[in-house]
């Protein structure tokens, strides 16, 4: 079949074809130089003899720049924090200033801040990540399925919230969907948590969860090479407190096998307290 003999439907199915495979240009045999062309192109024709050229329209003058906001999250409002956290002699001033700090960016998307629970001087304190959507709406941490777990798991070694735990977490406010808190939102929240842990003073350290325990032990290490090893955490007031990092509640919900790793743990918070006479044989 020649040219000549082609129909306009087989033109237009051979068209649709090219379409239906991609094919919607239409390119020569030969490249063509672009500039070559410009290069050729005729100068524009100028005014005609004894007319004046218009004059130009300036092109109005970019405003001057101006100064880049400061990030949120830099390293200054991480310093501000320390300094603010450092003149709280106790724990209710500390409470105070948590609540009217505003240079983390988690407080405007937050509902609630979420400082702490339990008994203020308690003998085990006990330091998880984050608040969830449970904390963040009513004000208070481990209060969701995790906390529940939380609650039975001291209860089974014979201590509770309302009488020997204390219990915050690094961040006092509940990051977007419950994502992993980002580095500096952390060093901004943890001038806090140190200087908390200083206050409230616990003969007894638990990191719940790898992003507690790396962060207050400034370690990349994760948790399931620091769970169950006892350390010493040095606090900026000279202090030192045994400290042991531990599984979250959240992560033995999603892996119950580990809940027998979590029952050692507490065996062993339960005779570092009997040890440091801040429990009696029962």
């Amino acid at each position: 079949m020649n040219a000549g003999t082609v129909s306009r439907e087989d033109l237009a199915a051979l068209l649709k074809w090219y379409v239906d495979h991609g094919l919607d240009e239409t390119i020569g045999e030969e490249p063509i130089d672009r500039f070559a062309l410009a290069a050729a192109a005729p100068a524009a024709p100028g005014p005609p003899p004894n007319v004046a050229a218009p004059t130009p329209i300036r092109a109005a003058a970019p405003p001057p720049a101006m100064r880049a906001p400061v990030p949120l999250e830099s390293p200054q409002l991480a310093q501000d924090a320390r300094e603010l956290a450092a003149r709280c002699n106790t724990v209710a001033e500390l409470e105070q200033a948590v609540r009217a700090f505003e240079g983390c960016a988690l407080k405007r998307t937050a509902k609630n801040t979420v400082f702490a629970d339990g008994v203020p001087g308690a003998p085990v304190m006990i330091v998880g990540e984050a608040p969830g959507a449970d904390e963040d709406r009513i004000g208070k941490p481990f209060v969701g399925v995790s906390g529940q777990l939380l609650d039975r798991m001291f209860d089974a070694i014979g201590m509770s919230r309302a009488r020997d735990l204390y219990i915050t977490n690094i961040l006092f406010w509940r990051p977007p969907g419950n994502r992993t808190p980002t580095l500096a939102e952390q060093a901004i929240c943890l001038a806090f948590t140190r200087r908390h842990i200083e206050l409230a003073r616990p003969r007894v350290l638990v990191l719940a969860g790898g992003t507690a325990a790396k962060a207050v032990l400034d370690t990349t290490e994760g948790i399931m090479r620091l769970r169950g090893k006892w350390t010493s955490l040095r606090l900026d007031d000279g202090t030192e407190v045994p400290t042991l990092p531990t599984f979250h509640p959240a992560y033995l919900l999603r892996t119950p096998a580990s809940k027998r790793q979590s029952w050692l743990d507490l065996l062993a918070i339960d005779a570092k307290l009997r040890e440091l006479g801040a429990k009696s044989a029962s």
